[in-house]
């Protein structure tokens, strides 16, 4: 059965990513924040990048932004959500901030609404223990640039049903994505090893041992990645890197998770990266 109705919680790069590829894929999508603000520059930026898409793929035809638009309920207001068949929460990596969004969302959301955590680190299972849905809870780590990444990690909880994931899978079938299904622990598996990858970088930076570009460039020409770990940061956020790797650190009680001071430093300075345009590089404009 085709999922028609998804909510979408936070208008940050993810949310509008997934806002944005939602739509684009024939869903109706209610994107909730706190403010008109948020929203109006979430509207603006699904424009910026269908307008993008639209350049870089010539030959593919892209979906007018205004049609796309049309598909995009922006709201400050939870209640719109009671008519969502699936939910996907993209909030700061903060728990109080998680745990009270799930307080809302379960007292309105049908019984049958799915709720998908799009987090970087916080257990599935802990979220799922403050909603009165425990098996309908489930993980879906989105990669960013969402509209772009055909592969999520799937976070199965201590309680989510297999008809949950078989749901979580449909929707995701109807994205064009695919999913890899692994096991809850905070940071999964991408994130726990990432996360460990870019704060070790941050120590090589604070140390001395090697200048930014040096250190993404080792990562790209010998191992054949991409984007180097600080490239990789500046995408992520350095505020929702560190907010993880505080997570992993409170989680497991284990030093090798301890946050580095310079990147406590650059969150501390507004120094995000892509979004604020500034972090280990300099970019024209903020997301």
């Amino acid at each position: 059965m085709k999922i028609k109705v998804v909510g979408v919680v936070g208008a940050g790069v993810m949310g509008i990513g997934l806002a944005q590829n939602l739509a684009q894929t024939g869903h109706q999508v209610i994107l909730v924040d706190i403010s008109e603000e948020i929203l109006e520059r979430a509207n603006a930026q699904i424009k910026k990048n269908i307008r993008f898409q639209g350049f870089f793929n010539k030959n593919e035809k892209v979906e007018n932004s205004d049609n796309i638009l049309h598909k995009i309920k922006f709201s400050t207001n939870y209640k719109f959500l009671e008519e969502a068949e699936f939910v996907i929460e993209n909030a700061t990596e903060k728990w109080d901030i998680k745990k009270g969004i799930y307080a809302q969302l379960d007292a309105i959301c049908p019984e049958m609404t799915v709720f998908a955590a799009n987090t970087s680190a916080i257990s599935i299972t802990r979220i799922a223990s403050v909603t009165k849905r425990a098996d309908k809870v489930i993980g879906m780590h989105f990669m960013n640039p969402v509209p772009m990444k055909p592969m999520v990690e799937m976070i199965r909880g201590y309680h989510t049903s297999d008809e949950t994931i078989s749901t979580a899978n449909e929707l995701l079938s109807q994205m064009g994505k695919e999913s890899i299904l692994v096991n809850d622990s905070p940071g999964f598996v991408s994130n726990r090893v990432l996360m460990l990858t870019i704060n070790e970088s941050i120590f090589l930076l604070q140390d001395q041992v090697a200048s930014v570009e040096e250190v993404d460039r080792i990562f790209k020409t010998c191992f054949g990645h991409k984007m180097g770990p600080l490239e990789t940061a500046d995408l992520i956020g350095l505020d929702t890197i560190l907010f993880s790797i505080e997570v992993l650190y409170e989680s497991f009680n284990d030093s090798k998770y301890r946050p580095c001071q310079l990147l406590k430093k650059m969150v501390d300075a507004g120094l995000y990266g892509r979004k604020s345009g500034q972090g280990f590089y300099t970019y024209n404009g903020a997301i």
